[in-house]
């Protein structure tokens, strides 16, 4: 029994490894350029909102 559980451990990793490559070459879904060119505009929202008005660390403002 203990060499059957032995054997049942490489082989239940192999079916994990053949799902994970299998899933892993799937091909990707298809964004549309509108929907990808909306979220860099969100994105680029997003990152001026977080940093307008602050000074970079370091930097002296009024000069």
């Amino acid at each position: 029994m203990g060499t059957l559980a032995w054997l049942i451990i490489p082989v239940v990793a192999v079916l994990v490894a053949a799902v994970w490559a299998a899933w892993a070459q799937r091909a990707p879904k298809a964004t549309g350029d509108p929907a990808s060119l909306a979220e860099h505009r969100r994105f680029m929202a997003a990152m001026e909102r977080t940093t307008a008005g602050k000074a970079a660390p370091g930097e002296r403002s009024g000069r």
